[in-house]
Order: structure tokens, then sequence, then C-alpha cells
């Protein structure tokens, strides 16, 4: 039975060599690239919304307190959960505009930038979960596809 139509045939040695035409067209490429920079962008502009906010955010916890037998401990963690989550969204944000620009401009590190950020992405909803997975589907190599390399 032979596979032809949209598929082709695959090389694994292509994905390899960084090669990211050889897995899929340049189209799909340059619309992920350009949808993994929109998403940079907002993840580091979410991070300078929480960052321009950190007093509001605490004060708003803080008055949830008041009737709380040990604050302090409960607002030392409080601030080490919010810092964490604006060093996470400025790491993904940078990852992922990196990997929106090396798809886009075709770099080698291209496709193991990409499944970084998608990685990171997924726990973001909705807009990291969905484009985490569809580039996770899209360039993580199929049985299918491995079938028909051999």
């Amino acid at each position: 039975m032979s596979h032809t139509g949209t598929v082709g045939r695959f090389d694994a040695r292509d994905i390899a060599s960084g090669n990211l035409r050889a897995k899929f067209g340049v189209g799909t490429r340059t619309a992920l690239g350009r949808f993994w920079v929109i998403y940079g962008i907002a993840r580091v502009l979410l991070a300078i919304w929480l960052l321009a906010f950190q007093d509001t955010a605490t004060v708003m916890f803080g008055s949830l307190l008041s009737r709380v037998a040990n604050p302090f401990t409960i607002m030392d963690t409080f601030h080490f959960f919010y810092a964490a989550i604006i060093l996470y969204s400025i790491i993904c944000g940078v990852l992922g505009a990196l990997a929106g620009l090396a798809l886009l401009t075709g770099w080698s590190s291209a496709r193991v930038l990409a499944l970084w950020a998608a990685f990171l992405a997924l726990p973001e909803l909705p807009l990291g979960l969905m484009l985490g997975v569809y580039t996770l589907v899209t360039l993580l190599p199929s049985e299918h596809r491995r079938a028909v390399a051999v």
C-alpha cells in the first residue's frame, strides 16, 4: 500500500539536520512562528502587568489574612509564588518569542526551541494549551511518518 498525497516522504535525517521544510510546509512554519512571537510578547506583557500590580495584589491578599494565626508565613509564601509566576511568565515569553523567530527565519534549533516553548506553555489556559498542543502535534514525529521513513 503506497501512501502518497499531502504527507509525502518523511526522512528523520532532515529533522536531525534542522531542515524543517521536510517536516511541514513553509506556510505552517510561518503561521506557527507568528503565533509564537505573539504569544511570547503577550507573556512578557503579562509579567510587566504582574510587576506593576504587585503592591495591589499584596494588599488584596493581605486583607484575607486578618484572622489567620500566622499571617506572616502565609504572606511570605504568597510573595514566593507571585515571584515564581512572574519569572515563569518571563521565561515562557522569551522562549516563545525566540521559538517564533527561529521558526520564521529557519534556524537549525527552531524545532527544539519550539518544543521547549510548547511544553512550558501547556499550563497556560487557553492560549498556551492550544498553541502548545498544536506545536507538539506538528513538530513531534508521528508513528505514520516513522513508518513511511523506513
